[in-house]
């Protein structure tokens, strides 16, 4: 008898990050149900050789534009097709050729090839947040129009998306993230004041690239999240909670108009969201580490602390005020975490430059795609020159 499922080529978008080597993991793991079509890197082009050699994808690009000879050398006895630049992950995304695009670009870059795959209707396994922040009312617009699937990715938003399997018909009165809490959970600002670079970067439970763990420290993962979840799931804003969690066991729930919540629980390992996402409709066996109840004899949960953590207050305003302000909040984080992450700034001050740009950048109620590329512009612009890049 054939196999039931038919064999998905994968579009790797980040496909050397944190996201992409795990996502390769699972296709190494599965070679019959899945199969790397294109392999996309910013700068590591030595780890995007190696991938391509190993998975022998169709196409590959290097988004830095003078490691393009090196991968073109590198990979000239091999079928495979080299292509570099901005331009060239949209041209890239436009294919016929694969089946579903894994966005795991961070930050704003990863949005136009993302646009471009839905408009092609091809499936997204979303695994870049900004995409939703920055234009979210576009981006499931034109996923609608074109029948695209959009599977999240992130482990909050995969949870709940398993969770609101079977119930289509169901409304849901609210939706429930987990925040693990990140390194500082519990510490007040006189200790915030002197965190440096490498101790925001150590996440207890999760393994992630640097710019997600900075968010995660600050919170303001948790606040681009509760904006990604209004979009995903059509939610109002009264209706996203977020809940500190640390053991990061419930990776998030739903409650129903009922007053029944359901959860979806697991150890935190992102391979998990990533295969499910992959394999959607189905599940696929895997030896992934199985949750031992009695290793965890107690879940706890604690409101956020917004004062301290002002970033996911910041979020929730952009969330409430909508149109472009979580864009500006967006891009002018990514300033502020490049800077925090280069020893620019300190801890505390990239809630200080995400505020003073959602009061100072032009806001647009009703922006156009064009539009948002601009205010991204500005926000980064006002950003840097706090910064005094």
């Amino acid at each position: 008898m054939a196999n039931a499922i038919a064999k998905k080529r994968i579009a790797l978008y980040g496909s050397t990050g944190s996201i992409g080597t795990q996502a390769l993991e699972v296709i190494r793991a599965n070679p019959a149900l899945f199969e790397a079509e294109i392999l996309t890197a910013q700068t590591n082009e030595e780890l995007l050789i190696k991938q391509a050699m190993e998975f022998k994808p169709n196409a590959v690009v290097i988004g830095d534009e003078t490691k393009y000879q090196k991968v073109k050398d590198a990979l000239a006895l091999t079928d495979t097709k080299v292509f570099a630049g901005e331009a060239a992950l949209e041209e890239v995304a436009n294919f016929d050729g694969y089946d579903m695009m894994l966005a795991g670009i961070v930050g704003f870059a990863g949005l136009k090839p993302t646009l471009k795959a839905v408009e092609k209707g091809k499936a997204v396994g979303l695994a870049n947040k900004e995409t939703l922040v920055v234009a979210g009312d576009i981006v499931m617009q034109k996923a609608m129009e074109n029948r695209a699937p959009v599977i999240p990715v992130d482990s909050e938003h995969s949870a709940i998306f398993q969770c609101l399997v079977g119930e289509g018909r169901n409304k849901i009165e609210k939706i429930i993230l987990t925040a693990s809490g990140g390194p500082f959970l519990g510490k007040k600002p006189n200790f915030l004041v002197n965190v440096k670079r490498d101790h925001a970067l150590q996440h207890p439970n999760w393994s992630m690239g640097a710019k997600i763990s900075i968010d995660s420290a600050t919170l303001m993962n948790k606040g681009l999240e509760m904006i990604e979840a209004k979009w995903l799931f059509n939610l109002q804003p009264d209706q996203i909670q977020v809940v500190i969690h640390p053991q990061s066991i419930i990776h998030s729930m739903v409650q129903f108009e009922d007053g029944s919540i359901k959860a979806q629980m697991g150890l935190p390992d992102m391979k998990l969201p990533i295969q499910y996402a992959m394999a959607f409709p189905q599940r696929i066996k895997n030896n992934f580490p199985r949750l031992e109840f009695k290793k965890y004899p107690s879940l706890t949960f604690e409101e956020p602390d917004v004062k301290t953590f002002r970033n996911l207050a910041l979020a929730i305003e952009a969330l409430n005020k909508a149109g472009n302000m979580p864009c500006i909040l967006n891009a002018a984080n990514e300033i502020a975490v490049w800077a925090f992450l280069r020893n620019r700034i300190g801890f505390l001050d990239i809630t200080a430059v995400v505020e003073q740009a959602m009061e100072k950048v032009h806001f647009i109620e009703n922006p156009t795609l064009e539009e948002y590329f601009e205010t991204d512009g500005e926000a980064r612009n006002f950003a840097a020159s706090l910064i005094k890049m």
